[in-house]
């Protein structure tokens, strides 16, 4: 229907008188959808159960404090001090089932009392809800991403120190090494280390533990596993090559002369594609037992030219080549394989996403622990993202070679903006408890799709 243009626009001048009232009104309609979500997996009785051998038994307990934090990095917030924004809003005070929320004082407090064993128990509830869902869905192949990523604070933490920190160089920082699911973009395990360590510090017991897990809930599947060039060691590869798991490790070649000789003396490479061209060999570093394949790979790049430009001259272009080797056990093609291996890339969108929209770089207390539970409740809220979403959605993609998620994920700032950033208001005609928002057909059409799928569990 075609409207006149005296129908479509109107005079605003008038700015209207500011009142601020105890109306019911909440910001966060759409956290409709994750309390149906907690209420299913009973997300608030197993986190009280991971504190339950504290002997503080403070009006608030601890499983409701790291509920109230993972809650908090859903609505998009970082600090602290960020709580008192939603201090009264009452769809948080409704999923937390409180009446009042703490405040900052004493959720510091919370952090600050936080032990070893807490941090240990709440990563094996976060580890056991990837657990499940992989279980559920009895995938037949399942892909392990290993790698670390840095945590940088501008002050003093218990277990920080300067190491390696190509963005904010001389800062004191954490270093965890995350083991994430292809699969399922989810991240299955996480090992606080502090920043002055080498990636594969410690890493073969870590790898060893989340083939472990992997293998004793689904026995029969094949386990895949990628690394960068910090994990290549004669320790690893065995490991994995004794455990059956299929890898590929990308290879640090500048550290072997022989690996340069073969390459340098190499006089045919086969070709990949327009760009690609490499060679396979049987090879092992002169301290290895064994030997295994080694993929060598070169892609011809056009080279920046640097000098003056002269726009009435014709400069050609130079080419040349960059170099990688990757060593793994898999039988498929050389092409498969550095397909398989360049999928590992995705894992960095995993860290940008935990870093972007859940906040897992901040470094919030001084206390390690307390620091440790608020990186498990940043892993904990992307989990439970991708969970929502693996719970309401069927799968859109088969197995492909790169190993991309079964999903078409939307981030959770994206699920933020259109589902949980609504509008409401509480009320109890004929004493129901209703949530009433705007009539937007979309929105409407999203939520109800949500809690549809739940309802017949509640």
């Amino acid at each position: 229907m075609k409207c006149s243009k005296a129908a479509i626009h109107r005079k605003t001048h008038c700015i209207p008188e500011i009142k601020f009232e105890d109306q019911r009104l909440t910001s966060f309609a759409g956290l409709v959808v994750f309390q149906s979500l907690f209420s299913r997996i009973g997300l608030k009785q197993q986190l009280a159960g991971c504190f339950r051998h504290l002997r503080v038994s403070p009006i608030y307990g601890h499983g409701v404090i790291v509920l109230l934090l993972t809650v908090h990095l859903l609505l998009g917030y970082r600090r602290l001090h960020d709580m008192r924004y939603y201090q009264g809003d009452p769809m948080v005070c409704r999923l937390l089932g409180l009446e009042h929320l703490p405040d900052v004082a004493t959720v510091s407090r919370a952090l600050a009392g936080m032990d070893s064993q807490s941090v240990d128990k709440l990563r094996q509830l976060s580890r056991q809800r990837v657990l499940e869902q992989i279980r559920h869905l009895g995938l037949a192949r399942i892909t392990l991403d290993f790698d670390g990523s840095v945590l940088s604070t501008g002050r003093f933490a218990e277990g920080t120190a300067v190491g390696f920190n190509k963005k904010k160089k001389g800062q004191r920082s954490y270093y965890p090494l995350f083991c994430t699911v292809a699969q399922t973009g989810q991240v299955l395990d996480v090992w606080h280390r502090p920043g002055n360590v080498h990636d594969s510090n410690g890493a073969k017991a870590f790898i060893l533990a989340c083939i472990g897990e992997i293998k004793a809930i689904l026995p029969h599947c094949i386990i895949e596993a990628r690394m960068d060039s910090a994990f290549f060691s004669d320790d690893i590869v065995g490991m994995l090559d004794s455990q059956g798991v299929q890898f590929t490790i990308s290879v640090p070649f500048e550290r072997f002369t022989a690996l340069k000789g073969l390459i340098e003396n190499r006089k045919r490479w086969r070709r990949l594609n327009g760009q690609w061209s490499f060679f396979e060999s049987n090879w092992k570093p002169s301290s290895w037992r064994d030997r295994y394949r080694f993929v060598f790979i070169r892609s011809q790049n056009r080279q920046q030219y640097k000098g003056a430009v002269q726009l009435d001259l014709f400069i050609p272009y130079a080419y040349g080549y960059d170099f990688k080797v990757i060593v793994t056990n898999k039988r498929f093609s050389a092409k498969k394989a550095l397909a398989f291996h360049n999928g590992r890339g995705a894992q960095e969108g995993v860290f940008a996403e935990l870093k972007s929209h859940t906040q897992m770089d901040y470094v919030p207390t001084r206390r390690k622990a307390g620091n440790q539970v608020y990186l498990l409740s940043a892993v904990l809220a992307h989990n439970l993202n991708r969970e929502l979403q693996m719970c309401c959605y069927d799968r859109q993609r088969n197995t492909t070679e790169k190993r991309a998620p079964l999903w078409q994920f939307e981030q959770l700032g994206t699920l933020r903006r259109k589902i949980i950033q609504r509008a409401g208001r509480l009320t109890r005609p004929q004493d129901k408890l209703t949530l009433t928002m705007s009539a937007n057909p979309t929105v409407k059409s999203e939520l109800l799709h949500y809690l549809d799928v739940f309802k017949p569990a509640a």
